[in-house]
């Protein structure tokens, strides 16, 4: 069985798909926001787009969830043409959303439950969302952290197949950052499949498991971390204060600013190198290519730019 559109991990053969899209394109004018975008989703996974701003993420998505209709190309869900059926089977957490005002948050629940035929019972969304404490709080006076967790709430009302994610922890603190990581690891163990944009490398590699790298509406890398790390990168940095030499400068290495560094394919060698010309390891620190090195590798741009 071929791959779906030129996925370039193998595994791909034989895992269910939930979501296809297929060269699709959006242009405002002179814009092209989305340029020949073909993704697939597989079934209880969670993907991660990821790009500087006005890569055409959220374009992107907002095609796949069929609030925009794409000028060129095809979406599928569990290989039909999404239709009218689709909308009730996703749920969405928009950038920004407007609310009710001047209610609680458990009336908010309540007017949204209201919206589907079968939706999820209170009990079970205020336990998966962490909202036992803010329930009888006017929406208007959450924290950011406290109104993701509602938002979030809202979103898996419907017990929606497929989770949009849209940025959803831009602004939270770290610790808030990390309560909804925890929010949707939960989501993540009902089977649920989620699709996240975000600028945070550390949240893709904690909740994704797979990534695809846009710019200019384009998709320039598409597979694991692990994977796409192992595709650019060999070794790690290491880094060593000018201070711990004492001796010769070890030949592999090169002075940058006031650290001598060390590009090494093989750890071990490197340590050994080192300690036979008598450099003080204490301050050395040892670096890993990560998402962002690939980014800017694959982009030339800062993810916050």
């Amino acid at each position: 069985m071929p791959l779906p559109w030129g996925h370039p991990d193998s595994y791909l053969q034989t895992m269910a798909l939930i979501m296809q899209t297929s060269g699709i394109r959006k242009r405002y004018g002179s814009v092209q926001a989305v340029d020949g975008v073909s993704l697939d989703l597989e079934e209880g996974s969670c993907l991660g787009i990821l790009g500087p701003n006005g890569a055409g993420k959220t374009t992107t998505i907002e095609i796949m969830e069929g609030i925009l209709e794409p000028d060129e190309g095809t979406i599928l869900f569990r290989g039909q043409p999404i239709g009218k059926d689709f909308k009730r089977k996703v749920g969405i957490q928009f950038q920004t959303t407007a609310l009710p005002e001047f209610i609680t948050v458990k009336e908010t629940l309540r007017l949204f439950s209201a919206f589907y035929p079968n939706p999820r019972p209170m009990d079970e969304i205020v336990d998966l969302c962490s909202l036992q404490d803010i329930l009888e709080r006017d929406n208007r006076k959450l924290s950011g952290g406290q109104r993701q967790r509602m938002l979030l709430a809202l979103a898996i009302v419907s017990r929606p197949e497929v989770v949009f994610l849209d940025e959803p922890t831009t602004g939270l603190d770290p610790q808030a950052r990390r309560n909804f990581w925890d929010l949707v690891g939960r989501i993540k163990a009902e089977k649920a499949t989620v699709i996240l944009t975000t600028h945070y490398m550390d949240e893709a590699q904690v909740l994704c498991d797979e990534v695809a790298i846009m710019d200019h509406g384009r998709v320039l890398e598409r597979g694991t971390p692990a994977s796409l790390l192992s595709r650019h990168f060999t070794g790690a940095l290491v880094k060593i204060p000018k201070g711990c030499i004492e001796g010769d400068m070890p030949e592999s290495g090169k002075m940058v600013a006031d650290y001598l560094e060390i590009q090494s394919t093989n750890l071990g060698d490197t340590m050994r190198e080192l300690l036979a010309a008598g450099v003080n390891l204490e301050g050395l620190s040892i670096h890993k290519p990560d998402l962002e090195d690939l980014f800017i590798e694959l982009t030339g741009s800062s993810l916050r730019s």
